[in-house]
C-alpha cells in the first residue's frame, strides 16, 4: 500500500509544524522520516494515522483519499515509544485484543497470536504480563499487536527511543528482517541518523517544518542536497566553503601547498578506526576518520602539528552554514 501525502499544512495556533509538505512513499517500502526535535517528522506520522487532521493538503493510502477518515478506518497499524500495554492483560491477551474487539472467532485468534509471537520470538512467553517483560520484550509484543489486525500500514514513532544502546541496535536489526518476512508499508520516525541509516531502504529528511530531502542512505550521504542534509546525515567539518567528511580529510606530517595547518587534540582508538580531532591554526574544529593502519604510519600524537586537505569536498550554492 503506497501512501501519498501532498501540500500538507498543520499548525497549532501560532506554531507551524508542517509547512507545505509532499511525500510519496512506495508501497512495501521502509521508509524513515528523519529530523532533529521539532523538525515535523512525529506530525506528519500522526497526520497520515489520522490522529491530526490537516490545515491544508490530503493524504492517499493505496490512491484513496483518507483525509476524512477515522484512525480505525484507516488499516493502519500504529507503535508508539512508550507503548502502553495493558498491564492486566498476558502477552497473550495485548497481542489478540485487536482481533477481541473485531470478534474474530476465538479459534482464529488464538492461531493468529502464536503465529505473531513466533514471528516476533517471544514463543513461550505469551502467558506472563508486561511488567515481566524486558524493555526489547515489550517493544517486539507492540509491535506484534500492531500487526495482528492485518494492517496495510505500520507506522512506528520512535519506537526504541526509550531502550539502552545495547537493545535498541538488536531491535533494529531484528526490524529490518522482520520487514523482510511481512513487506507491510512501514514508516519509521526517529531522530538517530545510524538507525535510519542502518534499517531504512528510504530516508525522508526533516528541518523546521519542511521535506529537505528524500532518497536511498547511500544517496543522502554522498549526494546531498543542501548544507543541513549533509551536516545531520552524518558528520562533517568546514574548510572555508568546502563541507567535508571526516574519512574524506587527508593527514599528512608535511605541507604540500594546499594543506591546512592543524593541531591535534586527541586521538581516539575504536577498534580498527582511529578518530582525530583536530584544532585548526585559523581556527575551528576538525574531526579526522583514519584506519589503524592510516594512523600507525603517520604516528601522530596529541600536541603533534599536521596537515589536513579535503580528498573529496562539496560546496553548496550561497556557502550557507549547517
Amino acid at each position: 500500500m503506497s501512501i501519498l501525502a501532498t501540500g500538507v499544512t498543520k499548525n497549532f495556533g501560532a506554531y507551524t509544524a508542517l509547512d507545505d509538505v509532499s511525500i510519496e512513499i512506495p508501497g512495501g517500502s521502509l521508509t524513515a522520516l528523519l529530523g532533529p526535535s521539532g523538525s515535523g517528522k512525529s506530525t506528519l506520522l500522526r497526520v497520515i494515522a489520522g490522529l491530526e487532521t490537516p490545515d491544508v493538503g490530503r493524504v492517499e493510502i493505496d490512491g484513496t483519499d483518507v483525509t476524512g477518515v477515522r484512525p480505525q478506518d484507516r488499516g493502519v497499524g500504529f507503535v508508539f515509544q512508550h507503548y502502553a500495554a495493558f498491564k492486566h492483560m498476558t502477552v497473550r491477551g495485548n497481542v489478540g485484543f485487536g482481533l477481541s474487539v473485531r470478534r474474530r472467532p476465538r479459534a482464529k485468534i488464538r492461531e493468529r497470536v502464536d503465529e505473531l509471537l513466533a514471528l516476533v520470538q517471544l514463543e513461550g512467553l505469551g502467558d506472563r504480563y508486561p511488567s515481566q517483560l524486558s524493555g526489547g520484550q515489550r517493544q517486539r509484543m507492540a509491535l506484534a499487536r500492531a500487526l495482528a489486525v492485518e494492517p496495510s500500514v505500520l507506522l512506528l514513532d520512535e519506537p526504541f527511543g526509550a531502550l539502552d544502546a545495547r537493545v535498541r541496535a538488536e531491535l533494529r536489526r531484528w526490524l529490518r528482517r522482520l520487514h523482510e518476512q511481512v513487506h507491510v508499508t512501514t514508516v519509521l520516525v526517529t531522530h538517530d541518523q545510524e538507525e535510519a541509516m542502518e534499517v531504512a531502504d528510504r530516508i525522508a529528511v526533516m528541518d523546521h517544518a519542511r521535506l529537505q530531502q528524500v532518497g536511498t542512505p547511500k544517496e543522502l550521504y554522498e549526494e546531498p542536497t543542501n548544507p543541513f542534509v549533509m551536516g545531520f546525515v552524518g558528520a562533517v567539518n568546514r574548510l572555508g566553503e568546502s563541507f567535508v567528511r571526516p574519512h574524506d580529510l587527508e593527514l599528512r606530517q608535511v605541507p604540500n601547498g594546499v594543506t591546512h595547518a592543524a593541531r591535534v587534540e586527541r586521538v581516539t582508538h575504536l577498534g580498527f578506526e582511529v578518530r582525530v580531532e583536530l584544532e585548526q591554526e585559523s581556527g575551528g574544529a576538525l574531526m579526522a576518520q583514519l584506519t589503524r593502519n592510516e594512523a600507525e604510519e603517520l604516528g601522530i600524537s596529541e600536541g603533534d602539528t599536521v596537515h589536513v586537505a579535503p580528498r573529496r569536498e562539496r560546496v553548496f550554492a550561497g556557502g550557507d552554514g549547517i
